[in-house]
């Protein structure tokens, strides 16, 4: 059984130790997580957590199975397919030397990105699309000088 990428979301009591537990379920049967979001919902008192892991269909639906057994989880969802939108934003710290801010402005602007700082020698960008679009950015923009990347993870909503 090989494994592959899951993006589970999942709505909880917004209260404290809830995220606790939930990824001590994760670590706990030796699941790794690839990324991690929680934000209130338009509820305060309600969560939303949106988790990327990887494991074989058996392994998910155990976590799913356990995750349904937490008392603060309200519901839990697998999210895939095209009835899904999924998302990453990124923070992109870039070099910007006289002889390349051209081809970085065009990159951003075929990458539909936005410069939201903006020093001597240096942009800092802002991008938002899936993990393909994050990835095809930052290996065009690794050769000028990529300083520091700050990523949200794949948050994900069922339309």
């Amino acid at each position: 059984m090989t494994e592959e990428k899951h993006v589970l979301t999942m709505l909880v009591d917004n209260k404290p130790g809830v995220l606790s537990r939930v990824v001590g379920l994760f670590s706990g049967r030796g699941f790794n997580i690839e990324s991690l979001c929680v934000a209130e919902t338009i509820d305060p008192l309600i969560s939303r957590i949106t988790v990327v892991t990887r494991a074989t269909e058996s392994g998910i639906e155990q976590i799913e199975k356990q995750l349904n057994k937490l008392i603060n989880v309200i519901k839990l969802r697998k999210v895939s397919g095209p009835k899904s939108v999924q998302r990453e934003m990124a923070l992109i710290y870039v070099m910007a030397k006289n002889g390349q801010r051209a081809e970085i402005l065009r990159i951003v602007d075929i990458f539909r990105g936005k410069i939201i700082d903006v020093g001597t020698d240096h942009f800092v960008i802002e991008v938002t699309g899936d993990e393909e679009k994050m990835s095809a950015i930052i290996n065009l923009l690794k050769p000028m000088g990529i300083k520091k990347i700050s990523r949200t993870g794949t948050i994900a909503l069922f339309r």
